[in-house]
Formats: structure tokens, C-alpha cells, sequence
């Protein structure tokens, strides 16, 4: 008797078990994020409630009303923006501007500054942390903006990305850019970058979530809600809030996360129209 499974047989389990992974990892991801969300909108009782209830009962938003009683929530939330924005703008023109050299302009020492930044990416952030602060604090920058920004504005990730997809763009479009005498600000400009908008919008994406998600330089850098970013202003507001009342701290969760999501959406759309604009027909 056969045991031999069939071509078409195979490639049904074969997807089924392909669905069944993408709805784990689906439900891994989501099922914490329905509950903080949920639970941000029960009463303070309810969230402690055995067995566990899945919609709030009564819908109460008490618990965003005291996010800012806890904490000043918008001067944290005003310094987020601040912060993330500077860094990204600061982030994205320096990795380009690096990109580009490395990828196309001949200079001493190319190839060991591109090994730097590469080596670079494999020291974690921590072990400078304590180099950095001694440096920062010599400056007389704590608790200031400028304390915060200027050590997390390097680009090393960033440069490295745009380096290798600024090297696999057709070479025929560059070289015709250097047969008409374009210079290197005008090929940026004209020829390479908008070739490049999927990769620089993927750059920016993964810039904005990680300084707007910055939390132990921060930390150690902010004394007060003068300059501190959201995710010190949560530390502070559990702190406030005690472990007993966890409603107003997951309000501020959601409240926190909400703005990232927002533009992840937008520039994931604009990533998109980015890739199909590109599309070349053969």
C-alpha cells in the first residue's frame, strides 16, 4: 500500500501550515495589545477581575482623565516630538550624505571608514553609556536637549543601509549622471535618491520608532519633565501610580504608542506607492 503523498496534497498542508504560523505569531503580537487596550478602559477593579473579562464592562476612559494628573503628560509627550524629530532629520541627512561618499565618491581611506562603521554596529550602546555620560556631563549638558540628541545622532545603521542600496542601483544611470557633468549634490538630488524613496522612507520608519522608544540615555540624562521623553514620563507615572493601579498606565501606553502607529501607517502607505512608482516595464 502507498504512504506517498500527493503534489497536491503537499502543497495544501503546506500552506495550511504556513497560515498556522502567521496566526500564531499574529496572536502573540496582538492578544497583549487588544488587552493593554482594554484594559485602559475598565474600571480599576475590573482589570483584577478572575476569570480574566475580555471587554470592558462599564467602558470608562477615567483612566485617560488621570494620565495627566499623574504626570505632565504633555511637556513628556512635547519632548518626545522635539527629540525624535531632531534626531531623525539629523539621522537621515547624515546617513545619506555618508552613504553617498562611501558609495561613490574616491577618497583615502574609503574602505576603512567603512569598516569602522560596520565594527562600529557591533558594539552594543550600553558599554558607552558610561563614557558618554562622563563626556556630557564634563559639557554641562544634563537635562538639556542638546545632552540627549547629540550622542544617540549617530548614523552607522543607517549609513550602511543606504551605502549597499545605493551600490546595487544600475550602474548605466550613474555613469550616464557623470558623462553629463552632474556634481554630487545634483546626482543625489536628480539621480540617486529618487531611485532610493522606499529605501530612505524604510530608513526614516526605523529611525522615528527607535528615538521615539529611547529610554535609558533618557533616563540617566533627565533630571525632570523638562526635557524627559514619553517612555521615562510611563517609568514615572508607574512610579506615581504604584503597582496597584495599573489603568492609568496602560491609558498612557496606548496614549504613547498611539502617535508611532499613526506614522508607521502613513509612511507605510508612502512606502508602497514608492515601490509601484519605481516599477520598471520590461
Amino acid at each position: 500500500m502507498s504512504t506517498e503523498v500527493s503534489p497536491t496534497r503537499e502543497r495544501l498542508l503546506s500552506k495550511l501550515g504556513g497560515y498556522a504560523g502567521l496566526l500564531l505569531v499574529v496572536l502573540l503580537i496582538a492578544v497583549p495589545l487588544y488587552w493593554i487596550l482594554v484594559s485602559s478602559l475598565k474600571e480599576r477593579p475590573d482589570i483584577y477581575t478572575v476569570p480574566v473579562s475580555w471587554w470592558p464592562d462599564p467602558l470608562t476612559f477615567d483612566n485617560y482623565t488621570s494620565v495627566g494628573g499623574g504626570v505632565a503628560f504633555t511637556d513628556y509627550l512635547r519632548n518626545s516630538i522635539i527629540i525624535t524629530s531632531v534626531l531623525t532629520v539629523v539621522q537621515v541627512v547624515l546617513g545619506v550624505l555618508s552613504a553617498f561618499a562611501l558609495a561613490f565618491l574616491r577618497f583615502p581611506g574609503r574602505t576603512l571608514v567603512l569598516l569602522l562603521i560596520i565594527g562600529s554596529l557591533m558594539v552594543p550602546n550600553q558599554i558607552t553609556v558610561i563614557s558618554n555620560y562622563a563626556l556630557v556631563a564634563q559639557l554641562g549638558w544634563r537635562n538639556t536637549f542638546a545632552g540627549i540628541i547629540v550622542p544617540l545622532a549617530g548614523v552607522a545603521f543607517g549609513t550602511f543601509l543606504m551605502r549597499n542600496h545605493f551600490m546595487s542601483l544600475p550602474k548605466e544611470i550613474i555613469e550616464a549622471a557623470e558623462m553629463d557633468a552632474a556634481g554630487p549634490l545634483r546626482m543625489l538630488w536628480r539621480v540617486v535618491l529618487p531611485m532610493s524613496w522606499p529605501t530612505l522612507i524604510a530608513f526614516t520608519l526605523i529611525t522615528i520608532v527607535n528615538e521615539w522608544n529611547q529610554y535609558l540615555w533618557p533616563l540617566l540624562m533627565a533630571d525632570d519633565a523638562r526635557v524627559a521623553p514619553l517612555p521615562v514620563g510611563l517609568a514615572q507615572l508607574q512610579n506615581s501610580e504604584g503597582l496597584t493601579n495599573w489603568g492609568p498606565v496602560l491609558a498612557g501606553t496606548v496614549l504613547t504608542a498611539l502617535p508611532i502607529l499613526v506614522i508607521f501607517l502613513l509612511l507605510q502607505r508612502h512606502m508602497i506607492k514608492g515601490l509601484t512608482a519605481g516599477a520598471v516595464k520590461g
